[in-house]
């Protein structure tokens, strides 16, 4: 469960991408293989090798790192007695000489004051080593030079082979005629003659090759064949010097091995502490401030894997009160990037890993679980839906109230009812269970539970109206919407449907019957709040009277004189009258009356708990000029008569 969440957070791709980073084939592997550190002292020593790495790469530059191929192989055939050939001691020499170099650069990095330049300490310069590799194999080979014998031996192979070709060209230069060329060839190693075929008979030797077409014989003359004898015999003395030297070498290393294997771990650890400074550097990222407070806080966080130039900044909190936070808006509007997010910036951070935000505050998880995707299975026979719930069943299971849990389409890909029924029920679990979560959903019931849940907050993608796109920006404190109707109206459908739509999708079946519904959001539907300055609310005698207009029945739970909670400012205010047309009901904050949508309400206590049931709250809430109309009307018909209040928007 736990590699699955990681895998579906695209974590996976970020382990990838830092490997590339890395030099060594071991620091590759260990940097693929990064979980998350469940200790706060493992992740905060972590962070800070990280930000110390970063800091030397901004001022001093890139470490001098090496590849350390097969060293490890090479130090064990050492310590057995094997001999080295010179392409391996020349790994070994080039690995000692790439240490020297990076003792040196953490010498200079010292003045940055960081404490990975400790590291230069536990380095061993291996000079001796180093030296006799270096002056004894050079491209690959022994050097002449590593030895008096091997330089005698070499100068004499030389001389050999010298007077061989000088009597093989004073050959050639008596006897041009029977020659097809005027040069020495050689020939499987020896030096032959290019004699024509009618002259074979004439040059006394041994015809070690013929060619294609069979007129010309590569003969090697008797007269230097006890030369090359005399050359095989020092070829096999210098074969055995050079055999010398090498074990030499070679018993050098192994002495040497358990120095050299403490270089290659230093080499290894700088190796990934300076990938993840790296990547750290490519992506702009800053470190996470660790805390166990259970407190999540994103300043404009960016997804890594999205380009910088194509990411919306996410600003994101949760905590301090606030156990989940129940995400809506409409489809591709950026739900599920900003619940990916959220746990790929704290799984980054609880690795060690700095986190590309201006500011981040990551709290220690012991899990970070998560359900997003479709996850249907033909192979394994699941539907949407039971995939879904397979996934959170484990979730359930697995949390506590150390955990992080991130849901995608709460409650989706079934019947609607069934599936916001279900969706509450695994929010109140997760509420139960004491765990930080965030949900993405399009069910309002869900919205409504989050709003009058203590501890659960709404909060919406924005979305633009004119141009019909995502914004892709979360804005906590709100419940979004799906804006299918809007979308719908700015692209033609016609109102008599939109009307339809708006029954069955908002009223109740009473509702559905009065034919005049709300037909004031039909004419303008999700018009942007603020365009026009909204009108004076006016009560008058008549309309005291009328039956009162249809209003959505969730916006009916709320009475006059409940104690609320607005949000996203979480003031605390009074109703003063209940929901109107639009779901907007009358609340009085500090002595001012203001109109809220009931979505952003969270009832407190029930006015039916706090006053007698004849209370006459127009001492609340009227002022004295309309208490005293109101008295007048209840009296009788008083035709110039009316009420106002104010309409003023909430900020």
């Amino acid at each position: 469960m736990i590699e699955k969440s990681m895998k579906a957070l695209e974590f996976n791709k970020i382990l990838e991408m830092l490997s590339e980073y890395a030099i060594s084939e071991r620091a590759k592997q260990k940097l693929l293989e990064l979980r998350p550190y469940l200790s706060e002292r493992d992740v905060k020593a972590k962070i800070k090798d990280t930000t110390e790495g970063r800091k030397i790469l901004d001022h001093i530059g890139s470490p001098p790192l090496a590849v350390m191929k097969d060293i490890e192989m090479l130090l064990e055939l050492a310590e057995k007695g094997a001999m080295l050939i010179p392409e391996q001691l020349t790994q070994i020499g080039l690995f000692i000489n790439a240490c020297k170099r990076m003792k040196g650069f953490l010498k200079r990095a010292e003045s940055l004051g960081v404490d990975i330049a400790g590291y230069g300490g536990s380095i061993h310069e291996l000079s001796e080593l180093s030296s006799e590799i270096d002056s004894t194999i050079r491209n690959n080979a022994i050097e002449d030079s590593a030895s008096k014998e091997l330089k005698d031996i070499r100068r004499k192979m030389e001389q050999i082979r010298t007077e061989m070709k000088t009597k093989l060209e004073a050959t050639l230069r008596s006897k041009k005629e029977w020659f097809m060329e005027g040069y020495v060839a050689t020939r499987n190693g020896h030096f032959v003659l290019p004699v024509k075929k009618e002259y074979k008979h004439m040059v006394s030797g041994s015809v070690l090759d013929i060619s294609s077409s069979g007129s010309t014989y590569f003969i090697e003359p008797t007269a230097v064949a006890k030369l090359k004898e005399e050359l095989s015999i020092q070829e096999i003395t210098e074969s055995n010097e050079e055999r010398r030297i090498l074990y030499v070498l070679s018993a050098l290393v192994g002495e040497n091995a358990f120095q050299v294997r403490l270089n290659k771990e230093a080499m290894e650890t700088l190796d990934v502490i300076f990938a993840k400074a790296k990547l750290s550097l490519d992506m702009k990222a800053i470190p996470a401030i660790i805390n166990t407070d259970r407190y999540i806080k994103l300043d404009n966080g960016r997804h890594p894997l999205i380009k910088p130039s194509e990411c919306i900044p996410l600003n994101f909190e949760l905590g301090n009160g606030t156990s989940g936070i129940v995400i809506t808006g409409p489809n591709t509007g950026g739900k599920t990037v900003a619940l990916k997010t959220v746990g790929l910036l704290q799984l980054m951070a609880q690795s060690g890993l700095h986190v590309p935000c201006e500011e981040a505050k990551l709290c220690m998880n012991n899990l970070v679980l998560c359900d997003i995707g479709d996850g249907q299975s033909i192979t394994e026979n699941l539907s949407t839906f039971s995939s879904h719930i397979t996934n959170i069943i484990n979730i359930l299971t697995y949390a506590d109230r150390e955990s992080l849990i991130l849901l995608d389409e709460l409650g989706s890909g079934t019947d609607p009812a069934e599936g916001m029924g279900i969706a509450i029920a695994i929010l109140e679990e997760l509420m139960h269970k004491g765990c930080l979560f965030v949900a993405t959903t399009h069910y309002p019931e869900v919205k409504e539970y989050a709003n009058k849940t203590e501890g659960l907050v709404n909060a919406k993608m924005a979305f633009d109206r004119e141009s019909l796109k995502p914004l892709y920006r979360l804005e906590i404190g709100e419940a979004g919407e799906s804006c299918a109707l809007y979308i719908a109206k700015r692209l033609g459908l016609p109102k008599h449907m939109l009307e339809r739509a708006y029954q069955e999708a908002y009223c109740n079946d009473n509702e559905k019957t009065h034919k005049s519904i709300d037909r004031n959001f039909i004419e303008n539907v999700m018009d942007e709040p603020g365009d026009i300055a909204a009108p004076p609310i006016v009560i008058s005698h008549i309309e005291k009277h009328q039956e009162p207009k249809p209003v959505g029945i969730r916006s009916q739970r709320f009475h006059i004189g409940d104690s609320v909670v607005v949000y996203p400012q979480k003031k605390i205010g009074i109703v003063f009258r209940s929901a109107d047309e639009k779901g907007e009901v009358g609340v009085q904050i500090q002595k001012k009356k203001e109109f809220v949508n009931h979505k952003r309400l969270q009832l407190k206590v029930a006015a039916s708990e706090m006053y007698p049931e004849d209370y006459d709250f127009s001492i609340v809430f009227d002022s004295v000029a309309n208490r005293k109309a109101r008295h007048k009307m209840d009296k009788g018909y008083q035709p110039d008569l009316e009420i106002t209040y104010e309409r003023e928007q909430l900020k």
